[in-house]
């Protein structure tokens, strides 16, 4: 494992995995984190809104006022706003990727693991996405580590 941040302490971190096995490992080890991945798909039932307000409601026990607040705050705070009241099938990779972000946020965890970017966003420069949406997001989590295999690093030393 390669870990491509200069600080230890920063709260974005891009870890450079040689391979699937490794990718797993540190999953396991990290059981307290929340994964970001596709493997944990929206509610297609719910709406972003719904999708974010759900977990704040069944895991932390808030008001649905108080929840509907913080999930709509928080996509103020990332511009999409507009995707609120749209469900699953009809979101874009960045509207998706950004509803299961901030429904990992909202559970306060030690390590948001966003798992395999290029798979969330196919069609986006992930890496510039990735900077831009984390840095809007800063003071909402502790920690968020980026696993991408090391044959991508390239993508993350780019200034694009």
């Amino acid at each position: 494992m390669n870990d491509s941040s200069a600080k230890p302490a920063a709260k974005k971190r891009v870890v450079l995995l040689a391979g699937d096995a490794e990718r797993r490992q540190l999953i396991e080890e990290h059981a307290r984190a929340i994964l970001v991945s596709e493997n944990q798909p929206l509610r297609a039932n719910l709406s972003v809104l719904e999708n974010i307000t759900v977990v704040l409601q069944f895991r932390t026990n808030t008001y649905i006022g108080e929840a509907n607040d913080t999930a709509w705050n928080l996509l103020a705070q990332v511009g999409h706003t507009d995707c609120a009241e749209q469900r699953d099938p009809d979101l874009t990779y960045e509207e998706r990727f950004v509803a299961k972000l901030l429904r990992a946020i909202v559970l306060s965890p030690p390590i948001i693991l966003i798992d395999r970017p290029a798979q969330l966003l196919p069609d986006t420069n992930y890496p510039f996405f990735l900077n831009k949406l984390l840095l809007a997001l800063e003071g909402s989590f502790e920690q968020c580590w980026i696993l991408d295999y090391a044959w991508n690093a390239p993508l993350y030393n780019s200034r694009a």
